[in-house]
């Protein structure tokens, strides 16, 4: 997975969400602290580096969120883990899309039964 870069505005917005972060403290990570204090790395970098910030804080601006992650991955509708679709309709990682053809298929083939039972002499 590539780590994606972003253009001046869009730096400008991120650095604006970074203060949102529960890790930072006065322009420090307190993560990456081990005795020293040690600058946040989100707030000076055109890549998002940070872990913490692209899961936590990124998504707080959904906007800024599509616009960075638009690498072809998309967000699966009933787990919600990344998966790069294999189409433009895709709405389901591949574990999620079997399980909802097979819940498909067998309430199609329940109607298919109910409808011959009914409707039968």
């Amino acid at each position: 997975m590539s780590i994606p870069r972003m253009n001046y505005p869009q730096y400008r917005k991120a650095r604006k969400l970074v203060r949102e972060c529960c890790n930072y403290d006065c322009g420090n990570c307190l993560l990456l602290d081990d005795g020293e204090e040690c600058i946040c790395v989100q707030s000076i970098s055109y890549s998002l580096l940070c872990r913490w910030f692209r899961a936590a804080v990124l998504p707080l601006d959904t906007a800024l969120c599509a616009e960075l992650e638009r690498d072809g991955m998309k967000r699966c509708c009933e787990c919600g883990a990344a998966f790069t679709p294999k189409s433009n309709r895709a709405k389901y990682c591949p574990a999620c899309a079997k399980r909802q053809r097979r819940r498909k298929e067998a309430e199609r083939q329940r109607k298919r039964y109910l409808l011959s039972t009914h409707l039968g002499p």
